[in-house]
């Protein structure tokens, strides 16, 4: 069993939720972390999600802590592409810590498709 977090800007949460149930299948096999918030929408479609912290920095803090205890294999974040994101922004940050670790991460369906059905193959 592989720990996966879900994130989500709010213009992309119900993306994230459609592709949450695509995948129930695959995905209940896995420990699910998520926000609050995206969490309580996740858990709406009958999969089992733990919740961290929906403070963004506290939130980020937990899934960074989590990478460096080698607990999470997989990142999905839906970003909204129209966000202006800087260089300091803690979304950065927690992707530069996931480079350091070798975390694969998805920022768009296309690539969360591809690396979820490497997690299917890799059984």
């Amino acid at each position: 069993m592989s720990d996966i977090v879900f994130l989500s800007n709010d213009r992309k949460k119900n993306l994230l939720v459609s592709f949450c149930d695509a995948y129930k299948s695959v995905l209940s096999k896995h420990s699910l972390f998520s926000t609050y918030a995206l969490s309580y929408l996740i858990k709406e479609i009958g999969l089992p999600v733990s919740s961290l912290l929906d403070d963004d920095i506290n939130g980020y803090q937990q899934i960074i802590s989590k990478i460096y205890c080698k607990e999470i294999v997989l990142i999905i974040f839906f970003r909204d592409s129209f966000i202006d994101y800087n260089k300091s922004s803690l979304e950065h940050e927690l992707f530069r810590v996931c480079d350091m670790h070798n975390i694969p991460y998805a920022t768009n369906l296309a690539m969360a498709e591809i690396l979820l059905n490497y997690l299917i193959l890799e059984k």
